[in-house]
């Protein structure tokens, strides 16, 4: 097989892995030169953002248990604020994406150092990307300010997720991979790591779904995040991420789950113009299917995803403006972008019907 051209540009990134790797906090916090750590969560992880401040005694300036869903640039003002009161000189994220992104908002305006510790498999400590929400739309930018220093994966933590949320939020992550095997900036660095998430992640909430509490498949989880988030990191989404931002961020529909649902319907639209990257899915996902969206969408079934976009608020009325909003910007996709047919993959998602 022929290379084509590509540019590589390898991200700083330090993990720790494994089971009790939350031990290492302390001196993790040591390695940033940090003395003062303002801890931050949702509010339904309040009591892990305790558990974390335990662990740093005097080192915890304080907990910001705030953390909501496409990081509100009101929630992130006043993060920021309550960072610089405190005398905070690092933000320790404990929980998914939510908690991640209000770290990142913080690091954007002050460049305070970002330790990640995941329980979810959403992925965005492995990114410079960050998002903010204004009135009603999300905008999304790089910074590699923005970039968690160091990134904790404890599986231990990870298995009070509840399943219908793990399979959720491994299904986000796989979308991540899924897009990056067509990227218009992709390597082949990218395209190994890439497969390797998919079939870790789909192996991992496979075994997830039938014993919640066995740690093995809750690392091979977080081991498929970690990849998946990686290649998200390094090159750039299309089609399936733009849906996404607009239906999470323009009818806060919920984040993961977004995904999850529209995923299979993205790929399948992609499909015909990225032939390699859809086979290299078939073969993650076992290789039985003929195609990679009904391959994803069997995958999400059988794990007891939902399914469509009507049973996670959307309305039908909806589609339309959501149309407009998903072509309002011009943006890279290996499939032209045309409105007739994101109206239909949008129906299409909004009634769960199966990829062809």
């Amino acid at each position: 097989m022929a290379i084509a051209n590509f540019t590589y540009t390898g991200l700083p990134a330090r993990v720790i892995f494994g089971k009790g790797s939350l031990q290492q906090l302390e001196t993790e916090i040591d390695r940033l030169g940090s003395r003062r750590a303002l801890v931050l969560s949702t509010p339904e992880q309040r009591a892990q953002a305790e558990r974390i401040a335990d662990i740093l005694g005097e080192r915890a300036a304080g907990i910001f248990d705030k953390a909501v869903m496409h990081v509100p640039i009101e929630t992130a003002r006043e993060a920021r604020q309550i960072a610089d009161k405190l005398g905070a000189d690092c933000a320790v994220a404990i929980g998914g994406g939510s908690t991640t992104g209000l770290g990142k908002a913080i690091a954007l305006d002050s460049g305070l150092p970002i330790l990640a510790i995941p329980t979810t498999y959403a992925g965005s400590e492995m990114t410079p990307v960050y998002g903010l929400t204004e009135n009603g739309l999300k905008k999304t930018g790089k910074d590699p300010r923005v970039l968690p220093k160091t990134v904790i994966y404890d599986p231990e933590l990870s298995v009070s997720l509840p399943v219908d949320l793990s399979v959720t939020s491994g299904m986000n992550a796989i979308a991540h991979a899924a897009e990056g095997l067509y990227a218009q900036d992709g390597n082949p660095v990218m395209s190994l790591i890439a497969e390797e998430g998919i079939r870790a992640m789909a192996e991992g909430l496979g075994r997830v779904t039938q014993a919640p509490e066995d740690l093995d498949a809750r690392a091979d989880c977080l081991y498929g995040a970690w990849l998946c988030s990686t290649v998200l990191g390094n090159v750039g989404m299309a089609l399936h991420h733009k849906l996404c931002h607009t239906l999470g961020g323009s009818f806060n529909l919920p984040h993961a789950q977004t995904h999850t649902v529209v995923l299979p319907h993205a790929i399948a639209y992609n499909a015909s113009a990225a032939p390699e990257a859809a086979a290299r899915i078939i073969r993650a996902l076992g290789g039985k299917h003929d195609s990679a969206g009904a391959a994803l969408f069997d995958l999400a079934k059988d794990l007891g995803a939902p399914m469509t976009l009507h049973e996670l608020g959307l309305t039908e009325p909806d589609l339309d403006r959501a149309t407009d909003i998903a072509l309002s910007n011009p943006y890279w996709n290996p499939r032209p972008i045309e409105r007739e047919a994101i109206r239909e993959l949008l129906q299409n998602a909004y009634e769960g019907k199966r990829p062809a």
